[in-house]
């Protein structure tokens, strides 16, 4: 059964309001309808991907990246996706740093709603990365990692007893303190709005937990305005934070407390109140010392163990082999860090869980491989139509490419499944003929640089900004429609390499980073005015035209 899609404009009961954007092909039992208004000055062409020779150029998949919530809605990016590329992409949208929350609840209805979607009506899906270290279920990692509680023993620690005193050796910051005879003892008196340390002069952990103990008297009922330990401020059971007790009697005040961060010195400041004098007994502090240990090695690499198998069981649950080409590991290489042998490292840190650093960066890719495989697997899916790429930006810098191409041999060489690269690119068309004949040579490089490896290849984040001659960008806004053209010439060109540069059996595609015009020109659509009265809808560029031809071989 067929069914129309329209977009978000209101259906009206006299009729339906048409839906935005060029004409449309049909997948399947999807439909959607042309919209005569703003497909001019382009209107003879048809859908992009129609362009292709699929006998010529079997593997080749022409993708859009959205966002979910934005494909979901089915409205007019979806609409523009589904007509005119073979696919879609979701970017973050589809990573653990989206799904799973820091309790580790794996959240996939809008996954679900996409998927369901798109196999009803008959379309693909490129799977967003797998493992990466950014966007990724930090929190989660971190709660599974964190320090184990262990039981421990209260620890009685400094003691001061005014009885014995018969000098007070502490400094009143403001105020007055000193020993003074009081109910047939020695005792601290402290004066009104003194602010004074009853003890001081010991190291404090910043993990443990401390309680102070003191007793205090006064002749009428009193109020002290603050009590501090270390650098922390203890809330009472006055009105404010303060602390109250009765008049007449010895009280026994409990403070329990951590140091402040930074803080070394260990102290218990009373900041007393115009309220009577205090008198003060018998300071003793005691602690719990930190409760908690690290996880060993082995319990983390188990730990991460149960979240990999965990994250990839959810998604391939909800996959059903529906998703067939996933990214696996996404930008693992640090240019930062240099191999003995020249090589760039693997990222690497020590202040959040990074996958390879409990792994081990040469286990890293046969590791995750083998546990989404078999996820995918075990959930319906047909390991045949399988493909795992690893995908990494910056692969025209010769370096980069060689040390991710040394990361994949060694990972090969230990079973991993690593199918294909994606290499995330960013692209720049320049004015300066120099500049601009040194970008498409780099841009040549890349690819003979990839094809040369024999493993699949597919392009991403294909947009290109244009700048001028002196290396400022043009705006989308800015743009002349020279320039335009001379922008979609040039997205012609790469596409036209890209053709010729890598086997036709191992071109995995081309996928569009953004559909319409951001700040900058990079759409196929421009985002303009289609009337007088300032409405505006998707209307298509040269840069659209362009696509085609050159998917066409002209």
């Amino acid at each position: 059964m067929k069914k129309i899609f329209r977009n978000s404009l209101l259906m009206l009961a006299a009729g339906a309001l048409a839906v935005s954007c060029a004409d449309y092909n049909e997948t399947y039992n999807f439909e959607a309808e042309p919209d005569p208004t703003v497909i001019a000055p382009y209107k003879d062409l048809k859908p992009v991907k129609s362009y292709i020779n699929r006998e010529q150029y079997p593997n080749l998949s022409l993708g859009a990246q959205l966002k979910v919530v934005d494909f979901n809605k089915q409205e007019l990016a979806h609409s523009a996706a589904v007509t005119n590329f073979d696919h879609a992409t979701f970017g973050t949208t589809l990573m653990s740093g989206t799904i799973v929350n820091a309790k580790g609840v794996m959240n996939f209805l809008d996954m679900s709603d996409l998927l369901d979607h798109v196999e009803k009506i008959g379309y693909e899906v490129y799977g967003s990365p797998l493992f990466a270290n950014a966007n990724q279920c930090d929190d989660w990692l971190a709660l599974l990692t964190a320090p184990i509680e262990i039981p421990v023993d209260f620890v009685e620690g400094k003691v001061v007893n005014y009885n014995d005193s018969t000098k007070f050796n502490g400094k009143p910051e403001s105020g007055s303190a000193s020993i003074t005879k009081y109910d047939d003892q020695n005792t601290l008196k402290i004066g009104a709005l003194a602010k004074v340390r009853i003890i001081e002069g010991f190291e404090v952990d910043p993990k443990a937990k401390y309680t102070t103990t003191f007793w205090a008297r006064a002749d009428k009922d009193a109020t002290i305005n603050a009590i501090y330990f270390s650098g922390t401020k203890v809330n009472g059971n006055g009105n404010d934070g303060k602390w109250t007790f009765k008049g007449g009697k010895w009280t026994k005040i409990v403070v329990e407390a951590q140091s402040a961060e930074g803080e070394t010195e260990g102290y218990l400041r009373i900041e007393n109140s115009r309220s009577p004098v205090l008198y003060i007994q018998k300071v003793q502090v005691g602690y719990y010392p930190d409760n908690h240990r690290p996880q060993t090695e082995q319990e983390i690499s188990d730990t991460i163990s149960y979240a990999i198998n965990t994250w990839c069981d959810k998604l391939m649950d909800i996959n059903r082999g529906r998703i067939k080409l996933f990214d696996l590991i996404d930008e693992a290489i640090d240019t930062k860090a240099v191999l003995d042998n020249g090589m760039y490292d693997l990222k690497h840190s020590t202040e959040k869980i990074y996958w390879q650093d409990v792994l081990g960066s040469e286990n890293y890719a046969p590791v995750v491989s083998k546990v989404a495989g078999e996820a995918f697997e075990n959930n319906g899916g047909n390991s045949a139509e399988l493909k795992f790429f690893i995908s990494e930006s910056g692969l025209d810098e010769q370096q980069k490419f060689e040390s991710l191409k040394y990361w994949i041999d060694i990972w090969d060489k230990k079973g991993a499944k690593i199918d294909g690269i994606n290499a995330k690119v960013s692209l720049v068309y320049s004015e300066d003929a120099t500049t601009r004949d040194a970008n498409k040579a780099s841009f040549d490089k890349m690819l003979e640089n990839l094809a040369a490896t024999g493993k699949l290849v597919r392009i991403s984040n294909f947009d290109v900004k244009y700048q001028d001659a002196t290396g400022t960008n043009v705006t989308a806004d800015k743009i002349t429609s020279a320039q335009r053209q001379n922008l979609a010439d040039y997205y012609a060109e790469l596409i036209k390499s890209y053709m010729t540069k890598i086997p036709h059996d191992k071109q995995a595609g081309i996928c569009k980073g953004n559909l319409v015009d951001t700040n900058d020109p990079v759409g196929l659509w421009a985002n303009l005015p289609i009337d007088n009265k300032g409405t505006k809808d998707w209307v298509r560029t040269a840069t659209y035209e362009a696509f085609c031809k050159a998917l066409s071989g002209q």
